[in-house]
């Protein structure tokens, strides 16, 4: 069996500057979901993406339920979400007891349609809230988006889960709502094995998101909660894995804008293949090189050949209007998320790949053409 090519595995440093903070937490004891490594995690990608205040949470579906709570969405309230994505960014919805309807994309981005955002706006004028998704490390429109948003004076969320290190017109994604989300699940740009990061420019809704994320436990000498809580924090190991792992965020964002490159340069001669969009004011992380095939190969002969040999890839996201669970919800669009999913295949975008496995990966796709 020849050596294993992974679509997105875990990559820690070559400098073990994980180690050093994990080895921290050890030695000072602070096996808990709270600690220095905690508090400085916080800071450190506050700092990093640009915004005043982030809670460490133990997976990006926390984050994304807290934001949703934060935002005052509750029961029966309408939160618009994009249909093509993972089913993370709309459980938290059901979890408030609110009702999800999804919005198309386009193909100017992949991500949120604003043309079909703003007939959703029409159709339901009483909208609580909208999350947009960065899908793949591409950035949504977001000028449009926060444009209609703001018309309609509705809480906008973030859901830059695979977009760690992506730009919109110069600032990093996960800023411009009103709260952003990141994951650190282990096949993510940088990860610590399993947490989250709800970011945002208000204080005092963190500050609220960290004591939900505590099992709401008021400052009482002894065990008070005046709210329903959740257990969310992040671990003090984790995030020092975390601290480590920013460290070396450019360096991922090389490599996967290499992988993409690499692959754009091979394989763009094929007949009936396009890439992942490109906008000026787009600089993606390109967590997943993705492309869509509009020929006779079709993505599960390309999954299928690449399985043979032993390398993983994925489908596109299937959207979430056609999910059995989901499919009793509206959905307002047209088919090009269907079309996406249909067409859609995620290569491997593995950041320890070497040029012979990209080679290698190329190799076998180019031969379906023959």
């Amino acid at each position: 069996m020849k050596e294993r090519i992974f679509l997105s595995s875990p990559h820690m440093s070559e400098e073990a500057y994980e180690m050093h903070y994990v080895q921290e937490a050890f030695d000072t004891n602070w096996i808990a979901p709270l600690g220095e490594n905690v508090n400085q995690f916080e800071k450190e990608l506050a700092d990093k993406v640009g915004s005043k205040a982030a809670a460490a949470l133990s997976s990006g579906t926390a984050a994304i339920h807290l934001a949703l709570k934060a935002a005052g969405v509750g029961k029966g309230d309408i939160v618009f979400c994009p249909t093509l994505t993972f089913s993370a960014t709309a459980n938290p919805i059901i979890y408030q007891n609110a009702i999800p309807v999804f919005i198309d994309s386009d193909y100017k981005t992949w991500n949120m349609c604003p043309k079909a955002l703003e007939e959703a706006f029409v159709k339901y004028p009483g909208v609580k809230a909208v999350i947009v998704v960065h899908l793949y490390g591409l950035a949504a429109d977001m000028d449009k988006i926060i444009a209609l948003c703001k018309e309609h004076n509705v809480a906008l969320i973030e859901d830059a889960a695979e977009s760690l290190g992506t730009y919109y017109r110069g600032q990093h994604t996960g800023t411009f709502g009103d709260y952003g989300i990141f994951s650190f699940n282990g096949n993510k740009i940088i990860t610590t094995s399993g947490g989250g990061m709800l970011v945002s420019n208000n204080e005092e809704r963190i500050a609220k998101a960290r004591y939900w994320a505590t099992q709401s436990r008021d400052q009482a000498r002894h065990y008070q909660h005046s709210e329903l809580g959740f257990n969310y924090r992040m671990s003090n190991v984790v995030a020092g894995i975390g601290r480590g792992q920013l460290k070396v965020l450019e360096d991922r964002v090389a490599k996967k804008n290499y992988i993409f490159a690499f692959y754009k340069e091979e394989l763009s001669g094929l007949d009936d293949i396009e890439f992942m969009p490109y906008n000026e004011w787009n600089e993606p992380n390109y967590w997943l090189s993705s492309m869509t095939l509009l020929g006779k190969v079709r993505p599960l002969n390309v999954m299928e050949a690449l399985e043979k040999e032993n390398i993983e890839s994925r489908p596109i996201w299937k959207p979430m209007h056609l999910q059995p669970y989901f499919e009793k919800y509206d959905f307002v669009g047209t088919d090009v998320s269907e079309k996406l999913f249909e067409n859609g295949i995620c290569l491997p975008s593995d950041t320890k790949m070497t040029d012979e496995d990209l080679e290698r990966v190329c190799k076998i796709i180019k031969g379906l053409w023959v």
